[in-house]
C-alpha cells in the first residue's frame, strides 16, 4: 500500500482538506485562488483525462508525484523539478514561542502577499490563507517574516510559506517560526512535513537542524489543459 505522502495533494484533498476541495473520485483540485494544486488518485491515464475535464482551458496546475510519470499529450508541460519531502523526526524539545508573533488574518493577505512577490517561497495565491494557520513577525506595520499550514492528509501538516524580507535575515525568524509550527502540529497530534528544493542548501541544513530528515524525493509537475 503506498504511504499517503506519496500522493500528498490528493492525501489532503481527500481527507483532512475535504472543505477546500473540487473534482470527482479519480481528480481533485483546490479552488485557483487557494492553489494551483491538483490531486489524481493513482496518476493513470483515466485520472488525467478527469481533470482535463474539470479545469478550465489555460489553466495551469501542479501535481506532486513519487518520481517521473506519463504524461498524457493532452497536458502542455510547462515545468518538471525535483523537491525534496522532508519529514519532522524531532524531539519536540523546541525553544518557546517568540512574543512577537502575529497569527495572521485577512487584514493581512496584502502584506502578504507582497513578501512572497518580494521573496519566491514558492506557489501561495490571494486565498491561500485559507489552508489554516499562518504566523508572521512584523516591524511596525510591516511584515517581515512568515510561515504557514498546506496540505493536510491525515496524520500528517505541511510547513510552507516560510520567507522572510531581504534586510531581516540572519535573525533567527525562520528557526522561531518553523519552531512554533512545528510545536502546533504536534500539539494536534500530527506529524509536520514540508518540501524544499535540494539546491536550496541554507534551507535544508536549517531543517535538518529542526529534526526534520529527507524521506524521499518528488516530481512536480506545472501543466497547462490544451
Amino acid at each position: 500500500m503506498k504511504h499517503i505522502l506519496d500522493n500528498p495533494i490528493w492525501g489532503s484533498l481527500t481527507t483532512r482538506s475535504k472543505n477546500l476541495a473540487n473534482g470527482n473520485q479519480l481528480a481533485k483540485y483546490y479552488h485557483p485562488e487557494v492553489s494551483s494544486f491538483a490531486g489524481l488518485r493513482d496518476n493513470s491515464g483515466d485520472d488525467f483525462k478527469n481533470l482535463h475535464q474539470l479545469v478550465p482551458h489555460n489553466t495551469d496546475i501542479r501535481i506532486f508525484t513519487p518520481g517521473e510519470i506519463i504524461i498524457p499529450d493532452y497536458w502542455t508541460i510547462i515545468q518538471q523539478v525535483n523537491i525534496f519531502q522532508m519529514v519532522y523526526k524531532g524531539s519536540d524539545q523546541l525553544t518557546s514561542p517568540h512574543q512577537s508573533f502575529v497569527q495572521l488574518s485577512e487584514k493581512d493577505i496584502p502584506g502578504m502577499m507582497a513578501l512572497v512577490r518580494l521573496t519566491n517561497p514558492g506557489p501561495f495565491l490571494s486565498r491561500s490563507i485559507d489552508f489554516g494557520y499562518y504566523e508572521g513577525i512584523f516591524d511596525g506595520d510591516h511584515l517581515v517574516a512568515m510561515a504557514g499550514q498546506r496540505m493536510q492528509p491525515d496524520g500528517y501538516t505541511e510547513i510552507s510559506a516560510v520567507c522572510t524580507h531581504p534586510d531581516y535575515l540572519g535573525k533567527g525568524y525562520a528557526f522561531m517560526l518553523i519552531s512554533n509550527q512545528i510545536r502546533c502540529i504536534t500539539a494536534a497530534s500530527q506529524t509536520p512535513f514540508l518540501h524544499v528544493f535540494p539546491g536550496n542548501l541554507s534551507a535544508v541544513n536549517l531543517y535538518k537542524k529542526l529534526g526534520f530528515e529527507t524521506r524521499r524525493e518528488m516530481t512536480v509537475y506545472t501543466l497547462q489543459k490544451q
